[in-house]
């Protein structure tokens, strides 16, 4: 492994310090000219289009000419060029696959971004003289963004991950092709992305955090580092509670911009870093995508102008030249996009819906055959039925004008316990004969009772409950605490008794010549228990 990463670092320190990379190119090159590239574009064919003229978007990454003279964005997943000044945008790029995440190669000539037009995400890199597009990494199972170009402009590097799983790491390319190489070590749960580089090319500045997202995410989630490429070590550069991302240097040596959260909103801070003194360069701007997985970056790409006077960056739905000089008012550059944009077949499946007083269910559930073997109860549209087997017509049972669920049969036939739920009664067990008029309820205490077993002695009946107050309670459609107990009642009714805590097993049920309680967990397996 060490002598892997030394080569690695080896290969990182000859292309940034612009020695001799003759031996690096071939090895590329030959890796290149044993993979079988496939040109194939998307199989999804446009089926309709539609026009679009607008002045605004949302989510732009921008990226400014080495000239100065214009600006290149993604929008809804084609290119466009733009005069720094503003005016109408030129289209760049089009057709089905989501093109993002532009930067022009340092000459100017090219750039590189990001597509899925042969299935997956890939780097790309536009001729802007012939307009031709060549792919530069092949695969179809990775999740790649912010591709930028090292500045000598013969490679690229690129965050890479797995499309279902696994982390973004750097990942360098030759412009040539090739299979490129990791060429960072970084602890296996550590995120990595945004790379860019500043004025002094032996760092590589990017964003960091410890894995991809979570659910009701504490802060900071990321923080700026750099990466020494004579050393290879690693130097943290930031510890703000709002986290820290997307580092924008400008070519004189003298600024950082990165996006950081405050309080509520983001903003764009900006670091002298001669001195180290900070401030905000724009406040707010746009909501980050810091809780999610950042597919497309934390923020959108941003740039400085080449005599580092301003940052041109996108929130709001605009793109905005602002200067740094402190107090300074940012200006808009405005642009207008005039586009067919082509879109895949409708999703427009054909079900129709009869509004008759009859009609076809779709779906039955809790179905649960007599013990002869005759006749099916089951639970459709909340409502329970029985039917003779095989061909018999659904008959209800009750005239209930609320949920009914979980039936069971007592092991004689001639009953079929179910629960109940109303927003309004709560929940009960009830048990019925299905051919006759007899009725009773059996529980006393309102609660949440769900998938009902009846012994094999015939007197008791087994069900897992839960407290009704959570169903009043719970914020969203996952209610906690409403399966937590297993429980039994007499047959014949009466109070409820506890069993045992369910601890995530579920589905009780009873064997023959048993009275043992028998559960089951998809991890655990199989369990019983008495009562």
């Amino acid at each position: 492994m060490k002598r892997i990463i030394l080569s690695t670092l080896t290969a990182v320190f000859v292309m940034l310090s612009g020695m001799n990379i003759t031996a690096v190119a071939q090895q590329s090159e030959s890796r290149a000219d044993a993979i079988e590239y496939s040109s194939s574009e998307l199989p999804l064919e446009s089926a309709r289009t539609v026009h679009l003229e607008t002045n605004e978007g949302t989510w732009l990454s921008i990226d400014i000419h080495p000239s100065g003279e214009k600006i290149i964005f993604d929008y809804m997943g084609d290119l466009y060029e733009l005069p720094i000044e503003g005016g109408e945008a030129r289209q760049l790029t089009d057709g089905m696959a989501f093109d993002s995440q532009p930067q022009y190669s340092p000459d100017g000539t090219k750039v590189v971004y990001i597509s899925d037009r042969s299935g997956g995400d890939n780097v790309w890199i536009l001729n802007l003289e012939t307009m031709e597009a060549d792919q530069r990494t092949h695969g179809n199972n990775y999740r790649m963004q912010s591709p930028i170009w090292t500045p000598n402009g013969k490679y690229i590097i690129a965050a890479r991950a797995g499309v279902r799983n696994g982390l973004h790491k750097f990942h360098m390319y030759h412009v040539n092709g090739g299979s490129g190489i990791e060429f960072m070590d970084t602890e296996e749960r550590i995120k990595t992305i945004g790379a860019a580089f500043g004025s002094n090319d032996r760092y590589v500045w990017f964003s960091r955090r410890r894995g991809d997202w979570n659910y009701n995410a504490t802060f900071p989630q990321y923080q700026l580092a750099k990466f020494d490429r004579k050393t290879g070590e690693i130097h943290t550069q930031t510890a703000r509670l709002g986290s820290a991302f997307r580092p924008t240097l400008s070519s004189d040596g003298k600024w950082l911009v990165y996006g950081t959260r405050y309080r509520t909103e983001t903003g764009l801070r900006i670091r002298n870093l001669k001195t180290g003194e900070e401030r905000w360069l724009a406040y707010p701007v746009q909501r980050d995508d810091m809780e999610s997985r950042a597919t497309l970056g934390v923020l959108p790409r941003m740039d400085f102008t080449p005599n580092n006077k301003a940052v041109v960056a996108s929130f709001g739905g605009r793109i905005w030249r602002i200067p740094i000089a402190e107090g300074a008012e940012a200006e808009e550059i405005p642009f207008t996009v005039d586009t067919q944009l082509e879109l895949g077949p409708r999703l427009d499946f054909q079900y129709p819906i009869k509004d008759t007083d009859q009609f076809i269910a779709r779906q039955i559930r809790d179905a649960v055959p007599s013990p002869d073997g005759s006749k099916l109860a089951f639970t459709v549209l909340d409502k329970l039925y029985v039917m003779e087997l095989p061909d018999g017509e659904p008959q209800r049972i009750t005239d209930f004008d609320f949920t009914e669920a979980f039936p069971t049969w007592s092991p004689n036939g001639e009953w079929i316990a179910f629960s109940t739920w109303s927003p309004e009664k709560g929940g009960h067990i009830y048990k019925v004969q299905p051919d006759s008029d007899d009725l009773q309820r059996l529980t006393e205490q309102s609660a949440i009772y769900q998938q009902l077993a009846w012994s094999k002695t015939q007197d008791r009946i087994v069900a897992i409950r839960g407290e009704d107050r959570m169903y009043y309670q719970s914020p969203g459609a996952y209610m906690p605490f409403t399966d937590n107990e297993l429980v039994w009642i007499s047959s014949e009714g009466g109070p409820i008794h506890f069993i045992a805590g369910t601890d995530g097993f579920e589905h009780p049920h009873f064997i023959k010549s048993s009275d043992r309680i028998y559960l089951s967990d998809y991890g655990e397996g199989l369990i019983s228990m008495r009562y």
